[in-house]
C-alpha cells in the first residue's frame, strides 16, 4: 500500500531530481523509494569493493587510510 510523503528541499534540488528522473523514465518518489530501500540493504564496505580495488586494500603496511599516513608513506619512500 502506498501512502503519500511530503518532502521539502532546495528548489535546484527539486528541479535536478525531477530532471534526473525524467531521464531515467521514473518519478521523484520511485528513485526516492528506491533509495531508502538500498540503504536497507547496504552491505560492508569492504565486500562492495571491486575486486581489483579489493586486492589493493592493505597494500601499505602500518598505514590508517588517512591522507596524511598516505603522505608520511610517500616522504619515506621517495624521500
Amino acid at each position: 500500500m502506498n501512502s503519500k510523503l511530503t518532502l521539502r528541499m532546495d528548489e535546484g534540488l527539486i528541479a535536478l531530481a525531477k530532471a534526473e528522473a525524467a531521464q531515467r523514465g521514473k518519478s521523484v518518489s520511485q528513485m526516492v523509494g528506491e533509495f531508502i530501500d538500498l540503504l536497507g540493504h547496504v552491505e560492508s564496505s569492504e565486500q562492495k569493493l571491486p575486486p581489483v580495488t579489493a586486492s589493493l586494500r592493505g597494500i601499505i603496511k602500518h598505514a590508517d587510510g588517512s591522507e596524511e599516513s598516505y603522505k608520511k608513506y610517500l616522504r619515506e619512500k621517495y624521500g
